[in-house]
């Protein structure tokens, strides 16, 4: 057996895949509106996303691997914390709901595995990666292996303080965070309500408008900082940018890499490769998948 099946359970959209395992190959795609708010509807189309996937293969699967926002339980069978979104998430029993084997695994952890497995941090031991886009999520891979840590709460990086001054709390209680930065959400706060989206804001910047271009170099300023601090802290091979920002291309990775000349510490010549995902919407899907090795 070498095929498997990958979820993820998005905020608007569920993204499934019939992944060979080996070679990284989507054999089959669905995707369907999640329809967060009607009550355990995003359950049955799991279930019946699965059931198409399988009818696609004449093989018997692996198992399946379901990517979702919030923290697994110790065991990766349940998500134990998601407050505030998707309500039925925390404790269900998805191999019991599925009847299959099931691995449940954080989000940006998937996509971690994606890129790890098959993407951009392929043959590398050491890497971190940070997806940006409503917020900011990540993951950490360390001797090969994702790192989960205790409660299952390493690599939200997002999380990490970059102005300690701030009288600005994000969703953990963290005074100017990574994700207040640069997140999607913030944006309109950032911009004093000028601009509503990161698209916006950038188009903008293109122009050259002076509120714009502030509010968005001081976002990959502190995007730099960061970076360097991860760099400090785990000395990665690698950090992967993934995303819905990632798509700003030049008008993000230019100004980073400026900053980070300015910001990391680089012993020996030492530097650390930052590099834009190779997977995109379907990182997450893959990266479930790819769980099953």
């Amino acid at each position: 057996m070498h095929q498997a099946i990958g979820i993820d359970l998005g905020g608007t959209r569920i993204k499934g895949v019939l992944l060979d395992t080996r070679t990284g190959e989507v054999l089959e795609k669905r995707i369907t509106p999640t329809n967060d708010g009607e009550t355990n509807s995003w359950k049955t189309v799991i279930a019946q996303t699965v059931q198409e996937l399988k009818a696609s293969t004449s093989e018997p699967i692996l198992g399946v691997g379901l990517a979702a926002p919030g923290l697994p339980n110790t065991d990766n069978s349940a998500i134990a914390c998601m407050p505030g979104r998707l309500p039925g998430l925390e404790g269900f029993a998805w191999g019991d709901f599925l009847n299959e084997r099931v691995w449940v695994l954080n989000d940006a952890h998937a996509a971690v595995l994606a890129e790890a497995r098959f993407g951009a941090a392929r043959n590398i031991s050491n890497a971190a990666m940070l997806t940006l886009g409503t917020g900011v999520g990540g993951g950490l891979l360390v001797n090969g292996q994702l790192y989960q840590g205790f409660f299952q709460m390493a690599g939200h990086m997002g999380h990490m303080t970059v102005d300690a001054d701030s009288d600005q709390l994000d969703v953990t209680n963290a005074p100017g965070s990574l994700e207040d930065a640069i997140g999607n959400v913030t944006v309109s706060r950032r911009s004093y309500g000028r601009y509503k989206s990161t698209h916006e804001l950038l188009d903008g910047y293109a122009q050259g408008e002076p509120i714009a271009t502030l509010v968005w170099l001081t976002s990959v300023r502190r995007l730099a900082a960061a970076l360097a601090s991860i760099a400090n802290s785990f000395s990665p091979e690698v950090i992967v940018l993934g995303g819905g920002i990632t798509q700003a291309n030049d008008a993000l990775f230019a100004p980073l890499q400026t900053f980070m000349d300015l910001f990391e510490w680089r012993p020996s010549g030492k530097k650390t490769t930052i590099c834009k995902a190779h997977y995109e919407d379907w990182a997450g899907a893959i990266g479930a998948a790819a769980s099953f090795q």
